[in-house]
């Protein structure tokens, strides 16, 4: 007969385990966020098209922001300001100019060893006046009985367009932090350039604003192209929540700054314009941040950096012969 307890000596019972935690879905890669992206601003361009060219409320709506002036029938507004928008224009449109800021982003690119970077952004900026010019030649605008309307049709703007990718195109050869610092002084000049080309009655809002998407659309290509050569997806741990509200606080404080900007620093802005081109003008001004805001963010921590040698998106491979041990 055995003397003792008939319960396990020596083992303890085995207390509450700690919860595991769930694993994080992981983000889908950043080349099909971008061509997500540069699908939405198409769709959004489309719309802008058939919205505002197509149908009467928005043609009435063109006509109300800019009326036509009633000397000529053009759409050149009655203000002080015509002279230096089109003093603008003129300096924005000319060769040269173009010519010096398309080989500055190339020389970044050089410098930063983002070659094939520079020459993408390059044929971006190139591609954004051709598909302008391709666009407003083949898209008849209908006449449909508006005062304040004609059927000379210039959707989407070339010089917006332009102005836009060429803002882009630096996003692809700088580093993550000085796209931050270039964004909202970048929309900034998008937006005094939209706003000549209304002011000095080159174009309507709604070209203004399907210039601005006709850019992101060709970034958001662009970038999802070397992105996906390379293979590239985001080091910051895009979907973080602390980085979203992050990117979305510096937007907010970048449109207000903006906003403030147009209305209160630019002298006599707001005496010098009817109340429809105000409004027109922070109208662009708030979409272009927005929209540059919202792509900078999301490839916030890419490099766009490119090989040119070996194989695209190749990376070197571990030795799995053995060493000798000497």
């Amino acid at each position: 007969m055995s003397i003792g307890s008939s319960y396990p000596v020596g083992r303890s019972t085995p207390g509450p385990q700690p919860a595991r935690p769930l694993p994080r879905r992981a983000a889908a890669p950043l080349g099909l966020r971008l061509l997500a992206a540069s699908l939405c601003c198409l769709l959004a361009l489309t719309l802008t098209a058939v919205v505002f060219v197509r149908t009467y409320p928005g043609q009435w709506l063109d006509g109300a922001l800019l009326p036509r002036a009633e000397r000529g029938g053009g759409y050149e507004q009655q203000t002080v300001l015509v002279g230096p928008a089109k003093t603008v224009l003129g300096a924005f449109g000319s060769p040269t100019l173009l010519a010096a800021l398309l080989g500055a982003v190339l020389l970044v690119g050089v410098l930063r060893r983002r070659l094939v970077a520079g020459v993408v952004g390059v044929g971006m900026v190139l591609c954004a006046v051709m598909l302008a010019g391709a666009v407003k030649s083949g898209l008849p605008r209908p006449d449909l009985q508006i005062e304040s309307s004609t059927t000379h049709n210039s959707f989407p703007s070339g010089h917006v367009a332009a102005a836009t990718a060429l803002l882009l195109a630096f996003m692809l050869v700088l580093p993550g932090w000085a796209r931050r610092w270039l964004a909202v002084p970048g929309a900034a000049g998008v937006t005094v350039i939209a706003s000549a080309t209304m002011i000095a009655g080159w174009h309507r809002f709604s070209d203004a604003l399907g210039g601005v998407l006709l850019g992101v659309a060709l970034f958001c290509l662009a970038a999802a192209t070397l992105a996906g050569w390379r293979g590239d997806q985001d080091t910051d741990g895009g979907s973080e929540g602390g980085s979203l509200w992050r990117g979305l606080a510096e937007a907010a404080v970048g449109l207000v700054v903006l906003v403030w900007a147009l209305v209160v620093v630019v002298p006599g802005l707001a005496a010098s314009v009817q109340r429809g081109a105000l409004f027109a003008i922070a109208a662009a001004g708030a979409v272009t941040m927005f929209l540059v805001g919202s792509v900078v963010f999301l490839v916030r921590s890419t490099d766009f950096g490119v090989r040119l040698s070996g194989r695209p998106g190749s990376r070197p491979q571990p030795s799995t012969e053995p060493q000798k041990i000497s």
